[in-house]
């Protein structure tokens, strides 16, 4: 058997999922603002990734906002039956694009229902709470407040899975003891490297771990070297970085995004990549010197 399903499956909630998914933030306007350039091909492409197989996506309603999950809807609705759309909760867009936080217990009440409408949907599959931390990094800081307003809309059979984004593992403790979670999403790569023990315990737990930014932070000397690896490979920098990935933990689980067909077909191709032994060393290396003294 060939396509996704070659990267094998993982526990999502109550659910097996493939671990090759889709994010859907690249499917908005420039700054993930406003409406696509073209609206047609950003249906094609959802339809695409749902028909090679793909049963993962992740959005917000904060990415548009609104119309990345009005066009999710649009392109997929009534949607498959497997299909586990997972979404984000804890921010909103200022008029001039800015990520602003809203998080209040109403807030993220508000949040539930805007997913839900401009989803088309009546329960949400998993909704994670986004902290906001310094940006793509988390901080400490209780989030049992914010937490609990989510597990209450769980308990209204609102949502039907809680998870965690840009969290740390004290957090993660604060939230479990409030109600379960399946995933915890942050920015792990290569070279960003600061969740490499968490994995490993998510994993013991039996959680999904879900990296956002594949190629985030490199330096340009990293980047030259990402690209040699690549290169030896006859593959993309980001197919290399994404079946590290995929060789790094089986409960990390895939969101690359794309607006672009193309792009789309190379990252579902990354299922028959498999790294040997010196290029993952290599990799490894760059890994290292990235890493704080």
């Amino acid at each position: 058997m060939g396509g996704i399903i070659n990267a094998g499956t993982y526990t999502l909630g109550d659910r097996t999922v493939k671990r090759i998914g889709y994010g859907a933030m690249q499917l908005a306007g420039k700054g993930v603002f406003g409406p696509p350039k073209d609206r047609d091909r950003a249906i094609a492409v959802l339809r695409e990734a749902v028909d090679a197989g793909v049963d993962h996506i992740d959005t917000s309603d904060y990415y548009g906002p609104h119309v990345t999950n009005q066009i999710i809807r649009e392109a997929l609705s009534p949607y498959p039956e497997d299909l586990a759309i997972v979404t984000k909760l804890g921010a909103r867009r200022g008029n001039d694009g800015s990520w602003l936080p809203w998080d209040e217990p109403a807030d993220l009440a508000q949040g539930v229902e805007d997913n839900r409408r401009n989803l088309g949907i009546d329960q949400i599959f998993a909704a994670n709470l986004r902290v906001m931390g310094t940006g793509h990094g988390p901080a400490e800081g209780s989030i049992g407040r914010r937490f609990e307003a989510l597990a209450e809309l769980q308990r209204k059979g609102l949502v039907r899975h809680l998870g965690l984004s840009n969290v740390t593992r004290d957090q993660i403790d604060e939230a479990r003891a409030i109600a379960p979670v399946v995933c915890v999403q942050n920015q792990y790569n290569v070279v960003q490297r600061d969740d490499d023990e968490l994995i490993d315990w998510l994993a013991s737990e039996g959680i999904a771990y879900v990296p956002f930014f594949p190629l985030g932070g490199f330096t340009p000397l990293q980047e030259v070297e990402l690209d040699a690896v690549a290169d030896d490979l006859d593959a993309t920098p980001m197919q290399v970085a994404l079946a590290w990935l995929l060789q790094r933990s089986p409960n990390i689980l895939l969101i690359p995004g794309t607006s672009s067909p193309e792009h789309l077909r190379e990252n579902l191709a990354v299922a028959e990549l498999t790294l040997p032994g010196d290029a993952l060393a290599r990799l490894d290396t760059i890994g290292r010197a990235a890493a704080p003294a």
